[in-house]
């Protein structure tokens, strides 16, 4: 069976709807809900991939400079 005709079995229950009351019907619901998975399945890809990252921020100058300080002289404990 085609689209076409399958669709043609909906025709007379359109023709008994109020022609002034306009309304998003059954498949404005399948593109909002086809939409809200859609967003559901992206988030929850998003959120693997973000777990995956191994995120190490660089030391501030200061500390930088202070860890190689203690590198190069030496230390005095031993």
């Amino acid at each position: 069976m085609y689209a076409t005709q399958a669709l043609t079995h909906f025709v007379p229950l359109a023709a008994e709807l109020d022609k002034n009351k306009v309304t998003p019907g059954v498949l404005g619901f399948l593109v909002f809900a086809a939409l809200a998975v859609g967003v559901w399945l992206l988030m929850k890809s998003l959120n693997r991939h973000m777990g995956r990252v191994n995120f190490e921020e660089a030391p501030e100058r200061g500390a930088a400079v202070a860890a190689e300080k203690g590198a190069s002289g030496g230390s005095a404990e031993r």
